[in-house]
């Protein structure tokens, strides 16, 4: 039988931890069992207990307190990351051989392990060998992306992602709970955006006719192949997190032994939950 695991990627302070944490919990509401790997050797807690902790293994602090290397915490985080990437069987250890296991990877936010460095692609590729059914899960915070060149950013970022992985990919914006009623309805547009209008709506902040041309042809290339839509996770809203499951579940296509999944069929029942949401807290 297949295993299944979610790679929880994001920026820092994006709300990785928290995402799994809760994800546990609401799985356990459901009778589900869901483990937690923490891959970020620069940690310092997390709410939730692991089954494995990469700082068993090699800690950034040690690693920057080394006066042979002399790295400092990027750098540092980069040689835990490479290091790792040598000692997977430490990971297959942790791991096991159970089937049907459904694990969670806390992994860490510096880009530059989804952009040019190999250690993310390899992770997929040895978890893929070990007959793991593999989903990025791609973070990004709601606070932070109600303006749209922040938005497009965060696209970029979460693009960076899905290309260097070559993974089914679900993309989040966390903290929904965090915000107000009017940047709730704001952020809405940002979701499933048509990204010309969003374009248009900020036109008048482009003062640089190469940096309007840039920004039309990114715009352009996300609207026209539909390569970016989010997801809103509201930990305080059972449903919000309901949805992102079953998003994640049909992409990784978990249990289908059990029940056959039509995508269009899935694709409509979440749209409406989705719509639900939304009015329910429109109506608050």
């Amino acid at each position: 039988m297949p295993r299944y695991a979610q790679l929880v990627m994001g920026p820092a302070g994006s709300g990785k931890s928290t995402y799994c944490a809760t994800m546990v919990q609401h799985c356990e509401a459901l009778n589900r069992s869901v483990q937690v790997v923490n891959l970020d050797p620069a940690a310092e807690h997390f709410n939730y207990s692991v089954m494995a902790d990469i700082r068993e293994l090699i800690e950034v602090d040690d690693v920057m307190e080394d006066d042979s290397l002399r790295f400092g915490p990027n750098g540092g985080l980069v040689f835990c990351m490479e290091y790792f990437a040598n000692n997977f069987d430490w990971l297959e250890n942790c791991l096991g051989h159970v089937e049907d296991d459904y694990i969670l990877f806390d992994c860490p936010g510096q880009i530059e392990l989804y952009t040019h460095l190999p250690v993310m692609k390899q992770l997929v590729q040895q978890l893929e060998q070990w007959e793991f059914r593999v989903c990025g899960v791609f973070l990004v915070d709601s606070q932070f992306m109600v303006e749209s060149f922040k938005f497009i950013s965060g696209i970029l970022a979460a693009l960076s992602a899905m290309i260097s992985l070559e993974i089914p990919q679900v993309n989040i914006m966390t903290k929904m709970d965090l915000l107000s009623k009017k940047a709730k309805k704001e952020i809405e547009k940002f979701l499933d955006p048509d990204m010309y209008s969003l374009l248009d709506d900020s036109a008048s902040d482009l003062r640089s006719k190469k940096f309007k041309k840039l920004t039309k042809a990114i715009c352009g290339l996300i609207d026209d192949y539909s390569m970016v839509r989010f997801l809103p996770y509201d930990q305080s809203d059972e449903e919000s997190m309901n949805i992102v499951l079953q998003h994640i579940d049909f992409a990784i296509q978990y249990g289908e032994d059990l029940e056959f999944k039509e995508p269009k069929e899935h694709e409509d029942e979440s749209s409406s939950m989705f719509d639900e949401y939304f009015q329910g807290h429109q109506n608050e």
